[in-house]
């Protein structure tokens, strides 16, 4: 049986029939115990993502197909993260798991994904993790730039930035941090000016908005 055909088995008999490690074992073999020791019926959502988010990274690592996975993953971010409609659609407890996955494989057709990406949207839909898929995603590149031994950082500004004001950032962080950083860039017109950089629970703020909040704390205080 191909691994990562098995893998989609194990993690919908996981998490929807409770089996043990013994029939798992029996079942499918001893490739498979990495996802199961990767499952819990009980995990809370963020482990959820984590979880899945491995789980396609190594399933694109073995099938020697990263660099698609990657455009793949980089490509439903994007989408994610420019309609507010599809975030409500994945999140709605009212709209079914067989429309959102209809609504997701449609989506995944005309972005011309991978069919193992397609496959494992498929499959995060029919385990009920539709809501889940843009944590996922995320999950995934911040895995795989810790694997490659690089950091992940959001990078937030009003207006989107040049290429040599992207750069300069990602050199004084860098500098900072002691190791390389693959900034993803966000506009947020609301921050009037200046930018945002999220790494991790780090947090630096040099926009105009919050300047101008504190400005406006300080007079108050004054």
């Amino acid at each position: 049986m191909c691994r990562y055909t098995c893998t989609y088995r194990v993690v919908l008999l996981v998490e929807t029939a409770h089996l043990s490690l013994a029939r798992l074992t029996s079942e499918f073999g001893l490739a498979c115990l990495w996802i199961v020791c990767m499952s819990n019926a009980e995990i809370i959502m963020s482990e959820a993502a984590q979880r899945y988010a491995s789980a396609l990274l190594d399933l694109a690592t073995e099938s020697k197909s990263l660099k698609t996975i990657e455009k793949d993953v980089k490509a439903l971010r994007g989408l994610f993260t420019k309609s507010a409609d599809l975030m409500r659609m994945v999140k709605s407890p009212v709209i079914s798991d067989e429309d959102k996955k209809k609504a997701l494989l449609a989506l995944a057709k005309k972005a011309k994904l991978s069919k193992l990406s397609t496959q494992f949207i498929g499959t995060c839909v029919q385990n009920h993790r539709a809501g889940d898929m843009p944590q996922i995603l995320a999950d995934f590149e911040k895995m795989l730039a810790k694997r490659r031994g690089t950091e992940t950082a959001d990078l937030i500004s009003a207006k989107k930035l040049t290429a040599a004001q992207v750069n300069a950032i990602k050199a004084q962080l860098k500098k900072t941090l002691g190791k390389d950083v693959a900034l993803k860039t966000h506009i947020d017109p609301e921050l009037l000016g200046g930018f945002i950089v999220k790494v991790g629970s780090r947090y630096f703020d040099s926009s105009l908005k919050s300047k101008l909040e504190r400005m406006t704390l300080a007079m108050k205080e004054a």
